[in-house]
């Protein structure tokens, strides 16, 4: 095999066993409202999510691939070695709250494992990352929360007392499960055109910079064909991972009603796909999802018994670990390989 095939290889996957430790973690924002609400068997999700997630990045994520393979770190610094690097450590990190059961943000440890390449070598975009992307991270999640607490204090309250959302014939009809399956489409169609881009958008600037290709169009053809090969692999990993995470968020929190689900779902997806499609922002889905999902919660059970919840306190916990995680290992890895004089540079 050519030099060139090899260290094309193995980024791929890497990119590719990401991809499917991401389909794990992205399995639960997506439908767990669904499975929740009792709408779903687990057997249809992974097939309903691969190609929906496919879908996304096709048609909706240039922006974040943009923002994961350039605007943190020059796409310059983006060789085979420091994408290997970048890529393993976020697996490792995603494998480590997979395994316990927590859902996530693959972007946050994604950002976190490219900032640690781009602290190495003192390029850091810090406009970028402490103006646009940390504040993201904090505003859209209690956004989240207050848009649900509102809905479910305001209507979904006032329609529960009318006896409205607990009708059986309501429930029961195929119209209001169809759109429940529907909104869970729509969430893994944004985690599509977000979460993909953490693994196809290094890849496509590290595939340029082997090529010797340059030019935007180039950009977009390589992500093109990057997402192709990657975004499959979420299906696989929801097969793999999706099972014991869509149970922790959708029966251990909070129990859904159907007209619940659409809420959560519908808020949810529509800022993640907002944030990604507008500004190009790689932010949390999970987040976004446990939110809503709060909100709701708080508006049936109030503030104390939600935030008593032990599963709660978990994903708090897991959701400040594993982004450190990944920037430690990012930075560990990259300290080694320049130590054995792994690291080339294109430039």
């Amino acid at each position: 095999m050519s030099p060139l095939f090899n260290h094309l290889l193995i980024p791929y996957l890497v990119a590719m066993v990401l991809a499917v430790t991401m389909g794990g973690s992205g399995t639960a924002p997506a439908f767990s409202a669904a499975y929740g609400a009792n709408i779903i068997r687990k057997s249809l999700i992974p097939g309903l999510f691969g190609i929906m997630v496919f879908l996304g990045a096709i048609l909706a994520g240039k922006g974040t691939a943009q923002t994961m393979g350039n605007d943190l770190l020059s796409s310059d610094y983006m060789s085979f070695t420091v994408v290997t690097i970048i890529l393993s450590a976020v697996t490792i990190a995603m494998l480590v709250a997979n395994l316990v059961g927590i859902p996530q943000s693959t972007s946050q440890a994604t950002v976190l494992a490219v900032v640690a390449a781009a602290m190495y070598f003192d390029k850091l975009n810090t406009s970028k990352l402490f103006i646009e992307i940390i504040p993201t991270w904090f505003i859209l999640p209690i956004i989240s929360f207050i848009i649900c607490l509102l809905i479910g204090k305001y209507i979904y309250k006032p329609l529960r007392k009318t006896g409205f959302t607990m009708s059986k014939k309501v429930n029961d009809n195929f119209i209001l499960k169809g759109v429940i399956i529907a909104m869970s489409m729509y969430v893994a169609f944004s985690i599509g055109s977000n979460n993909v881009a953490n693994a196809a958008g290094p890849i496509a600037s590290m595939t340029l910079n082997e090529l010797n290709l340059d030019s935007s169009s180039n950009f977009i053809l390589i992500l093109i064909l990057s997402t192709l090969i990657i975004a499959p692999n979420f299906a696989i990993g929801s097969s793999v991972f999706g099972n014991k995470i869509v149970q922790n968020t959708g029966k251990e929190i909070v129990l859904f009603g159907r007209f619940e689900a659409i809420i959560i779902a519908f808020v949810s997806g529509t800022l993640l796909l907002s944030a990604s499609v507008f500004k190009g922002i790689p932010t949390s889905l999970v987040q976004l999802n446990v939110g809503a999902i709060l909100g709701i919660g708080v508006a049936k059970l109030g503030m104390k018994n939600i935030f008593r919840k032990t599963s709660v306190n978990k994903f708090f916990i897991m959701w400040i670990v594993s982004p450190i995680i990944s920037f430690s290992l990012s930075y560990l890895f990259l300290v080694l390989a320049n130590h054995y004089e792994l690291l080339y540079i294109s430039h």
